[in-house]
């Protein structure tokens, strides 16, 4: 049977959790979709923690506050289309901050053509990953990094949460200077004023929560096509890449670079993306789910990029605001500046969905310690929290702001690939998407405090990648070697996935089978009682 495909034999599960089987051939058992068990999308919230049967999920008719956070979303607050992942994922992606990366090639003195060629294999490569993490959202029914609490154990998954809020936060602090600046180029107001207005706006989104931000996300979209697809076509019909920089030749060192930078960015978000399924039916096909969030990331992702290679190629030292206004106003007067105001929105909106996320990330960690209770003061008063921090780290960014994105994007390329290594190969390879879902809120449960396979693995793919490290700061003897080109996500994304494969040999699935029938159990007997 296709393991992409709902069963009808098996009600309480949708038995999609494999990915497309010529992708990942071991995860195509019959019953390898399950994820977290049959019973797990039928669950009330329980278990230590953070699960009370009563919450009433985020939906009241219509978008209402979101009350759920790290806990288990039930099958009866499941809803959402699926076609909305892409969408969603096409204004997470159509960003700013997106377009710098196209920037790299050119500075560096690749011609548009490799840097387009560059840009567009690496977002692909990159969004491979992102992707495949977005199937496990419908079949385990919880947000991204608390899943990973099966690999690291309940309070080792910490680890790798470090390097995802550092994600959540240092993304958060360019989206927010990049959409002051093209704010300021039509409304007064100082910097520190408009970085409390703005981020005041996405708390605000990111407190209503899920069901807001995918609407936002949604209609953003058509927007951004629009205004985009003009600004596009204006640029390829006026610009003339014969100076400065679209002259360059082909570099392998500077190709890799840029390679390496656009797959990063990329990989960098596969830390959302069950955030943004987990409340879809449990039932959705997998390949659906994969497919629509990779074209969204990828698409959105190559297309800016790319146009990002062109103005940088075309224009002296480029900035995206003043890029994309000059060609924009060259098409019609004002247009530019236009332009420059919907990419604050998709700023606005990203920021909002990078709160989100850090809110969920932070509380997981806190609840590897205490028991965190999910009501929405706590949702609240953790959004806030993140967000403070980014307000007074965006008041102290250096003004060396393409130098300092480099470096940031190739920090959460180093810290996250280990991570989605493991995640990836413990769901689609390992335990082919069965988890007992009370287990992972439960520190003397079957995936304890510390699990030392993901620990290692993670460890071990992290130290195998510091050769191949290139930054500003440092370069590594293996990338010395390669003339300063950067392979480390490679190395990672193999010594850590097959390391861990390696070490879960004699892992006792036997155990873990009889944990998630009685997970399934517990969490089927809460959603009858509560549903009654």
């Amino acid at each position: 049977m296709d393991a992409t495909r709902p069963s009808r034999a098996a009600p309480a599960a949708a038995r999609s959790a494999s990915a497309p089987a010529a992708a990942v051939r071991a995860a195509s058992a019959p019953d390898a979709a399950s994820a977290s068990g049959r019973g797990a999308h039928r669950a009330a919230d329980a278990g230590p923690g953070s699960h009370h049967p009563s919450d009433p999920g985020s939906r009241s008719g219509g978008v209402a506050i979101e009350t759920r956070s790290i806990d288990y979303v039930p099958a009866r607050e499941r809803h959402g289309k699926v076609w909305h992942q892409g969408p969603f994922w096409f204004t997470g992606n159509f960003v700013l901050t997106t377009m710098v990366t196209g920037f790299i090639g050119p500075a560096l003195g690749l011609g548009l053509g490799w840097s387009i060629l560059a840009v567009v294999l690496g977002a692909c490569f990159g969004t491979f990953f992102m992707a495949f993490h977005a199937n496990q959202g419908p079949r385990m029914g919880l947000p991204q990094m608390i899943q990973s609490r099966a690999q690291f154990g309940i309070r080792g998954a910490i680890v790798p949460f470090v390097a995802v809020v550092f994600v959540y936060v240092g993304f958060n602090v360019f989206n927010v200077v990049l959409a002051t600046q093209g704010l300021q180029t039509v409304l007064p107001g100082g910097s520190t004023l408009w970085y409390a207005v703005l981020i005041a706006i996405a708390i605000v989104l990111a407190v209503v929560g899920h069901d807001l931000l995918h609407l936002v996300q949604r209609w953003l979209t058509y927007v951004l096509i629009a205004v985009f697809g003009v600004l596009s076509i204006g640029a390829i019909v006026n610009l003339d890449v014969s100076t400065p920089g679209g002259g360059g030749g082909m570099s392998w060192t500077a190709f890799l670079v840029v390679f390496s930078g656009a797959a990063g960015y990329q990989i960098s978000y596969a830390v959302y993306v069950s955030d943004y399924s987990r409340y879809l039916p449990a039932d959705v096909p997998a390949r659906k789910v994969i497919w629509w969030t990779y074209a969204g990331a990828a698409g959105s992702a190559a297309w800016l990029m790319s146009l990002g290679a062109l103005l940088a190629s075309a224009l002296p030292d480029p900035d995206a605001i003043t890029a994309v206004r000059q060609v924009g106003n060259d098409i019609v007067p004002g247009f530019g500046t236009f332009a420059v105001l919907v990419s604050a929105l998709a700023l606005i909106s990203i920021m909002a969905v990078n709160a989100y996320g850090a809110m969920l990330t932070t509380t997981s960690a806190l609840d590897a310690f205490r028991p965190v209770r999910p009501t929405v003061r706590v949702r609240v008063i953790g959004i806030v929290a993140i967000e403070a921090i980014v307000f007074v780290v965006a008041i102290v960014l250096p003004e060396d702001y393409l130098g300092s994105f480099n470096d940031f994007i190739l920090m959460m390329l180093y810290g996250l690939v280990p991570w989605t290594a493991v995640n990836l190969v413990d769901f689609y390879l390992v335990r082919r998407g069965h988890y007992a879902v009370t287990a992972i809120f439960d520190p003397r449960g079957i995936y304890g405090r510390w699990s030392w396979r993901g620990l290692t693995a993670y460890a071990v793919g992290f130290a195998a990648m510091i050769p191949f490290f290139k930054t500003s700061f440092f370069t590594g003897p293996a990338a010395d070697a390669l003339n300063g080109a950067d392979l480390s996500f490679v190395v990672g994304l193999l010594v850590g996935g097959a390391l861990y494969a390696r070490l879960c040999r004699g892992l006792d699935l036997t155990a873990e089978r009889a944990a998630e029938r009685a997970s399934e159990a517990e969490l089927e007997g809460a959603d009858a009682a509560s549903g009654a």
